[in-house]
């Protein structure tokens, strides 16, 4: 039985977010991910698990080497997710910066008076 577990599950974990930071510049196998961490081959394996059970990572084999391939399109989810709150802070951002540029014009007229 094959588990699938939630994207967000998958990217709260920092390690999880590291890799696919790497994979997303280029596909890697395990040995190459696993050398970039302190930890053991077998956590950065479980994490790579996990990572491709959420559909994160894909994975491709060439001969006897497996290959990890980062999966912009899960992604999606993640930004879908995010985007209403987005819009909402972009929103109070904007409202925060019109009125620091109004409370600096009229400070400015102050001292031109």
């Amino acid at each position: 039985m094959e588990i699938r577990r939630d994207v967000f599950q998958a990217i709260a974990d920092p390690t999880r977010r590291a890799i696919l930071g790497l994979v997303a510049l280029h596909a890697m196998t395990p040995g190459a991910i696993a050398e970039n961490f302190n930890s053991s081959r077998q956590t950065i394996s479980k994490h790579i698990q996990i990572l491709n059970e959420c559909a994160l990572l894909t994975q491709t084999q060439s001969g006897r080497e497996i290959y990890y391939h980062f999966n912009p399109g899960k992604m999606k989810e993640v930004a879908d997710w995010l985007e209403p709150y987005r819009k909402l802070w972009d929103e109070r951002l904007n409202a925060m910066d019109d009125l620091l540029n109004e409370m600096q014009a009229k400070t400015q007229v102050q001292k031109n008076s």
